[in-house]
C-alpha cells in the first residue's frame, strides 16, 4: 500500500509545491474548460497577437524594473 501525506503537516511552500507536481501530472486532455473559460482564452489570444509587436522580453522587463529602483 502506498504511504499519505498528511497535508496539515506540510508547509505553505510545500503544499503548493505538491499542487504544482499534481498539476503537472495532468495531461491537456485531462483538464476540460467550461464555455466561459474557453471564450475568455480566445479573446485573451487574440489580444495577445495583436499586441505581440509591442511586447517586451523579461530580459527588458528585468532591465526597466532594476532602472527603477
Amino acid at each position: 500500500m502506498a504511504d499519505t501525506i498528511d497535508i496539515a503537516k506540510l508547509t505553505k511552500k510545500e503544499r503548493l509545491d505538491l499542487i504544482g507536481e499534481l498539476w503537472d501530472s495532468l495531461a491537456p486532455e485531462d483538464v476540460s474548460l467550461t464555455p466561459a473559460q474557453e471564450a475568455e482564452l480566445a479573446r485573451r489570444m487574440v489580444t495577445f497577437e495583436a499586441d505581440v509587436q509591442g511586447a517586451m522580453s523579461w530580459d527588458e522587463v528585468e532591465v526597466e524594473l532594476n532602472k527603477r529602483r
